[in-house]
């Protein structure tokens, strides 16, 4: 479980695919690498990762696997990509953002980006199947940023930027056309499968 409050920027080094489809990658990440240990969960670009090896220097290796090279962003980075890095949460710790699982919903693509000056407004693509799971001025994860929305329609939402956000996390080198991992409110998931089991259990009658 994470928060979506980024506590670092960090760097891939190396991408190396391995057999069956897997896909290592040695991150570059000294704070969250001072404390990391074997079998860790570790948010990149909001999907929890888990940490297979430590070898040193400030990095950590962790394995992606085809079901999330496939539904994620993480197959496209490449040595030199930059990625928002998150700890796993501990139980003593505030909740300044919002629950983040680091289960990668879909990916959505920037639309378009407007400078208000010390902040920016930013409109992604959003997939049909989520669009009932977002909410005006609820929270949702854009690369695991938690982040609150500010308008959605039927195909996209928008998001507002504050300067902390903006200096603190990778959303500010996006370009138009970007792709970016989205995952919804947990609590907005679990109420969509209570209905549908509801509406479904109500046709057997």
């Amino acid at each position: 479980m994470f928060t979506g409050l980024v506590e670092e920027v960090g760097t891939v080094r190396e991408v190396s695919p391995q057999g069956g489809g897997e896909t290592r990658l040695r991150i570059e990440g000294p704070l969250v690498a001072s404390d990391a240990g074997l079998g860790d969960s570790i948010a990149v670009n909001g999907v929890c990762l888990t940490v297979v090896d430590l070898p040193g220097e400030g990095t950590f290796v962790v394995e992606a696997v085809p079901e999330t090279l496939s539904r994620t962003t993480v197959g496209v980075l490449v040595p030199g990509s930059t990625v928002n890095l998150e700890r796993a949460l501990r139980a003593d710790a505030r909740l300044g953002g919002h629950f983040v699982q680091g289960h990668v919903d879909g990916v959505g693509k920037l639309l378009a980006r407007t400078d208000g000056g010390r902040w920016q407004d930013l409109t992604f693509q959003l997939p049909l199947s989520l669009s009932p799971l977002v909410a005006e001025k609820g929270s949702i994860a854009v690369s695991g940023v938690s982040l609150t929305v500010t308008k959605v329609t039927r195909e996209s939402f928008s998001v507002s930027l504050i300067p902390a956000t903006l200096e603190s996390t990778t959303l500010c080198d996006l370009s138009e056309g970007d792709l970016v991992n989205l995952e919804v409110d947990v609590l907005a998931r679990y109420m969509a499968r209570l209905l549908e089991t509801g509406s479904a259990g109500n046709r057997s009658r």
